[in-house]
């Protein structure tokens, strides 16, 4: 649990920070922290692919993972309903003033729905790896900051939300653990990581990749190793 109260600190110091940046941040000082968030994504999705691929046992899961991840993804749409949903929260109220309410939910849902914040408890309860919910927890702070500087101080409220989420998922890793074994977490991180790495790149701007719609590829690797390993 290291690792999500880090995410949840920096959330809080974040929202501290903006709170006092009344105007919002300059244009200037958010595309630069963009562009080094973007770094820091691509650099941690190519670390746990090299990391990772060597000790794969099933080669080409990772590209089956990606491409079935994928159909289903774009079936569903998420990355719509998701733009969607947030375009919802993120609209001014009729006074012209920040709702803070609006700004909850849309920082609970850019919190915690991404790779990092799903694989990251995983990882840490299976692993006692923190890097995932470490560099997640940069993440959120440097979008915290965004935020509260627009809706001020109780943004912080979204650290609430982000704790019940990854601590969900790390309890639930962990009482699986037996179910999951090494193989798994490998073919998992492999698929996590190129997710990863192209967060980064539509970070940097340099393509635009519909992650949400990938992230069933996930889910891929453990249901096809759990049931090759049946045989």
């Amino acid at each position: 649990m290291i690792g999500t109260f880090f995410n949840v600190a920096m959330i809080l110091a974040g929202s501290f920070a903006g709170s006092y940046f009344k105007k919002g941040i300059k244009p200037a000082y958010n595309e630069i922290l963009t562009q080094a968030l973007g770094l820091v994504a691509m650099a941690v999705g190519i670390n746990a692919v090299v990391q990772h691929m060597p000790k794969s046992h099933y080669p080409v899961l990772f590209i089956v993972s990606l491409a079935v991840g994928g159909v289903i993804g774009q079936w569903l749409d998420l990355e719509k309903h998701f733009d969607n949903l947030v375009g919802k929260f993120s609209k001014p109220s009729a006074d012209g003033k920040s709702n803070l309410a609006e700004g909850l939910a849309t920082g609970i849902l850019l919190y915690c729905i991404g790779s990092l914040s799903i694989l990251g408890p995983i990882q840490a309860a299976l692993n006692k790896d923190y890097t995932f919910l470490f560099t997640n927890g940069m993440l959120d702070g440097i979008t915290s900051i965004v935020l509260a500087s627009t809706f001020g101080f109780g943004m912080a409220f979204a650290a609430v939300a982000v704790f019940c989420w990854q601590g969900s998922i790390y309890l639930i890793a962990m009482l699986l653990q037996n179910s999951i074994n090494a193989d798994m977490i490998t073919e998992l991180t492999v698929v996590g990581g190129i997710l990863i790495l192209a967060s980064g790149l539509g970070l940097l701007n340099i393509k635009k990749i519909k992650v949400l719609n990938l992230l069933p590829s996930l889910i891929v690797p453990i249901v096809v190793v759990g049931v090759l390993q049946m045989f």
